[in-house]
């Protein structure tokens, strides 16, 4: 039977933030996020991120000439998050998934979409398919709203005349990389994010958004963060270091980096430097089979048939060291903690109350240019950014004060 684990989404604007706290070049806007769990057990877990790791790496093999169809994987994602976007003048609130592995805006999964005055047709189709589901419909220009207050005018959103695998929410906003959008509508290169579209609206200062979650702990924990336009120094320690995305394809099309992975104090090499993406749509931390194998011999873990997870026992944990991630010259500790799954949410994935289940999962031996992705249990040990220009698109990362917490 399927638990969902729904933690309330609720999106608010937060405009009045102290100037101590937001690094200020024009406007930098926050929208706190909360995540939901969907899940039936932990195998689901291994095998949506296994699903979701093929379809991004295989995307530029299977797009096709049509327009707008190539797989987006989203909707089988474990942890989500939801934004309540308006859209129209006065607003009409949708509750659409907030994605970084897609980029484009889209509503009327489960709405009916009345044109407002502010609403323009284009007489162009789009058209996307994801990994268990697809949308097809009309690209429109209006006025998209966060919170109160935040209006992006002249945005392209999609309006869905069919969609099918979105049962929970109405559509997406998507954030990741514009080119993402490359084919999906009809005689149209690709189509500006919201990001993109503030940006050229002079309602940013930097086209870059901030992205910070916390460690959860129960199943109704508010940890998400993003911040259009600048990033926030409340959620983050010391610097954050920037590195250009990826050369290396695929990876180089989402918000992919370069990094090495060693285990230890003996810094026992487990992932050689090498090109994966960073992802808030995948739930684990995903590693090549000769890496994942390297880590199991490490510590001894063993696949647990009833999660799908690594298990470690309680002698093996206290004994279990730290990975380490190298990121741009710059070593990022993932703690003991870290690499534990919640132990209070072991029941929503068929776990026993007292077991100790592992983060880091398989992706398979055809990685095929994409050998980790570092999903969203990596994610809320730190802050990240994701920067798309003008100029060079690049990645932040800096740790956070749950970089070392033991929540888990």
């Amino acid at each position: 039977m399927l638990l969902n684990i729904s933690l309330t989404a609720a999106v608010l604007l937060a405009l009045g933030t102290s100037a101590s706290s937001l690094v200020t070049r024009k406007s930098p806007v926050t929208v706190p996020l909360t995540c939901h769990y969907n899940f039936t057990r932990g195998s689901d877990i291994a095998d949506i991120d296994r699903t979701r790791f093929r379809t991004l790496r295989d995307r530029s093999a299977v797009k096709t000439s049509q327009a707008g169809v190539f797989p987006v994987p989203v909707t089988n994602s474990i942890v989500t998050y939801t934004a309540e976007v308006g859209i129209g003048q006065p607003a009409t609130l949708h509750n659409l998934l907030v994605d970084t592995g897609s980029s484009n805006t889209w509503i009327g999964a489960n709405s009916v979409y009345s044109p407002s005055s502010s609403a323009t047709p284009t007489g162009r189709i789009f058209e996307v398919q994801y990994g268990s589901g697809i949308v097809f419909g009309d690209l429109w220009i209006d006025t998209v709203t966060l919170g109160n207050s935040f209006v992006i005018t002249g945005q392209g959103i999609g309006v869905a005349e069919l969609s099918e695998g979105f049962t929970t929410v109405d559509g997406i906003l998507g954030i990741g990389p514009t080119d993402l959008t490359e084919g999906t509508t009809s005689g149209l290169e690709t189509v500006p994010t919201v990001t993109d579209t503030a940006y050229s609206n002079g309602l940013l200062d930097e086209r870059l958004v901030g992205i910070s979650f916390e460690p959860a702990t129960s199943d109704s924990d508010p940890n998400g963060e993003l911040t259009f336009g600048g990033v926030d120094s409340a959620k983050f320690t010391g610097d954050i270091n920037y590195i250009p995305i990826t050369s290396t394809s695929p990876a180089s099309s989402y918000v992919g980096i370069d990094q090495e992975i060693t285990y230890g104090s003996s810094r026992l090499s487990i992932l050689p430097t090498t090109s994966g993406i960073t992802d808030t749509g995948t739930t684990l931390i995903l590693l090549s089979q000769a890496a994942f194998n390297l880590y199991t011999a490490a510590t001894g873990a063993v696949m647990d048939q009833t999660t799908g997870l690594l298990r470690l026992t309680s002698p093996q944990y206290a004994a279990l060291e730290s990975l380490y991630f190298t990121i741009g010259g710059v070593e990022y500790e993932f703690t003991a903690n870290a690499q534990r799954w919640p132990e209070a949410l072991n029941a929503g994935i068929g776990g026993t109350q007292d077991g100790i289940y592992l983060v880091v999962g398989n992706a398979g031996d055809d990685t095929g240019g994409i050998n980790f992705i570092n999903g969203y249990t990596f994610l809320e040990r730190f802050y990240t950014v994701y920067d798309s220009g003008p100029g060079a698109s690049r990645f932040g990362i800096a740790e956070t004060p749950y970089t070392f917490a033991t929540s888990n």
